[in-house]
């Protein structure tokens, strides 16, 4: 049901999904540590979805009868100089992962999956809104500087970067 090549992307895909986890609860803790709470709840919600896409990928493999392997992460980077530096990483991150999903859409297309391509696809539609987000949240904070992160952190409380019922559909 699914190609040796397709299932060790997945796998590794596993690994990479917790991995931006892991960082953005790094990013999260520093955002809590700077008395910047809103922020560190925006991104343990990112850590919580990533997580959820981790098991996304679990699951496309158990229901292709593929071998699931969770490979080891490594640790996630600590210590940012500026709001804008923790942002900048989360929104490369979200750069990163896009391109490792569309390798994986790449090589379902290549072995003629349309299951697994279809499968992609949430995936592919996920990650543009998740680099548009990101985005946004790194231009806000770079415009309000360092003494303006509490118009970021009130945009954050009233629902901004907070997507729509109609959005989520189908999704986590």
């Amino acid at each position: 049901m699914i190609s040796t090549k397709l299932t060790a992307g997945v796998n590794a895909q596993v690994g990479n999904e917790l991995g931006a986890s892991h960082q953005y609860i790094a990013i999260a803790v520093y955002f809590e540590q700077e008395g910047l709470p809103a922020l560190g709840q925006h991104f343990h919600k990112q850590a919580l979805e990533e997580r959820d896409h981790a098991m996304r990928f679990v699951k496309l493999l158990l229901d292709a009868g593929a071998d699931v392997k969770i490979p080891a992460i490594a640790a996630p980077k600590s210590g940012f100089k500026s709001a804008a530096d923790a942002v900048k990483l989360a929104l490369e991150s979200e750069i990163r992962v896009t391109a490792q999903i569309n390798a994986l859409m790449d090589q379902a297309i290549a072995d003629k999956d349309h299951g697994n391509k279809n499968a992609l696809e949430w995936f592919v539609n996920e990650q543009r809104e998740e680099m548009s987000s990101m985005d946004t949240l790194l231009r806000m904070v770079k415009r309000a500087g360092e003494s303006g992160l509490f118009f970021v952190e009130n945009f954050l409380l009233q629902g901004g970067l907070a997507e729509s019922p109609a959005d989520k559909e189908g999704g986590e």
